[in-house]
């Protein structure tokens, strides 16, 4: 471990970068380019995940990990299709924000199947510390840190070092997502794609479309193989279909293009040359599906989100302060912070902020009953 002044000085500069406003991908290369001075790895891969899912939505790769996607199927199928105590999603939902796996296994690594039959002989890599990005109840990703060959192992201090830094992580994670606005909104969706994986993980139908759809899934330059998140829901919806998990197969992304998608999976009815087949949706995400995760990555309270619930169906200032059964001024108060946290100035402002510039165009087309917007024009009703 390095010295604490150093440890103070990554941790500070970290938390600066959260509050940059900077988007997902910049915000990473920044905060790992800062984080390494205080525990060197090799190579790093982060992972952004659904809140309300824990299912994968994207990766980057640092380091040595940077432009090697040739396994990152198999990394999909193996996190999310296979149980083991140390993957993000148990580390998640068992409240462990940090771990390093030489420590967790007392250093048997080859304990851990990822480690033995996946990191050490695709990667050479001898240890993994793995960190949670929790901001209050909301976890939106995790980063995995790698050491090789000729590298000692991650140390107790360090992994608590790396704990330490789950909450501004998160932070930066989740404003970063919001950061960035399409340069040239979608007012057309092309409507779902669908496609199914075979038993052998293999795509092998698809609808018109949906290699456009699953190219939106990269990330930018450090992104690993749009594929994995994919085969990440495959390997989640045969767990889901078996009742081994209680999680439903589904996601909310936000592509490359801007545009917020959701996408699900639901494994085929088993007939005989068909078992283990699954169909995959991918569809332009509708507004109710998007507004709680835009509202959750603003860092609301509870009572903030009510209030912006409200604002969104356009609810007046003294009949929100009715329903929530307090004063006007205290709803002014509770709009100044939601403004504040927002980055907007007014009730419009905060609107068009919420909907982006997928929905804004169509902001005065009629809802259809799924909740998407209407493609045609507005009519009076």
């Amino acid at each position: 471990m390095t010295t604490s002044l150093t440890a103070e000085r990554v941790r500070s500069d970290v938390d600066v970068l959260a509050r940059a406003g900077l988007d997902v991908g910049d915000f990473l290369g920044e905060a790992i380019g800062s984080l390494i001075r205080a525990v060197p790895h090799a190579a790093a891969c982060m992972a952004t995940v659904d809140p309300n899912t824990l299912l994968l939505t994207s990766t980057r790769k640092f380091g040595n990990l940077l432009g090697r996607n040739e396994h990152d199927d198999e990394w999909g199928l193996r996190e999310y299709g296979a149980p083991e105590c140390s993957s993000f999603r148990q580390l998640a939902r068992a409240g462990v924000d940090a771990v390093g796996m030489h420590d967790l296994t007392a250093g048997r690594t080859q304990d851990s199947p990822r480690m033995h039959e996946f990191m050490r002989p695709h990667y050479d890599f001898t240890d993994e510390a793995r960190l949670i990005l929790r901001d209050g109840d909301q976890v939106w990703g995790g980063i995995a840190f790698f050491r090789e060959l000729d590298e000692q192992p991650f140390i107790p201090s360090e992994i608590e070092f790396l704990r330490t830094l789950s909450q501004p992580l998160a932070r930066g994670v989740r404003t970063g997502l919001l950061a960035s606005i399409v340069a040239e909104p979608q007012t057309t969706p092309s409507g779902p794609c669908v496609l199914i994986v075979d038993s052998s993980n293999q795509m092998i139908q698809m609808s018109a479309g949906a290699e456009e759809r699953v190219a939106d899934l990269l990330s930018g330059a450090n992104s690993g193989a749009a594929t994995s998140v994919i085969t990440s829901l495959v390997s989640a919806a045969r767990r889901y279909g078996r009742g081994e998990s209680d999680v439903p197969p589904r996601l909310r992304v936000r592509g490359a293009s801007g545009m917020w998608l959701l996408v699900h999976a639901s494994p085929l009815s088993s007939t005989v040359d068909r078992v283990g087949e699954v169909v995959v949706t991918i569809e332009e995400a509708r507004p109710p599906e998007i507004v709680p995760l835009v509202v959750a990555a603003f860092g609301l309270t509870s009572r903030e989100r009510d209030v912006t619930q409200m604002v969104l169906q356009g609810v007046a200032t003294k009949d929100i302060a009715t329903t929530l059964h307090v004063s006007a001024y205290t709803v002014q108060d509770h709009l100044k912070s939601i403004f504040d946290k927002a980055g907007v100035r007014s009730r419009r402002e905060l609107i068009a902020r919420v909907y982006f510039d997928q929905y804004a165009p169509r902001m005065n087309d009629p809802l259809l009953p799924s909740g998407s917007y209407s493609a045609g024009p507005s009519e009076l009703m």
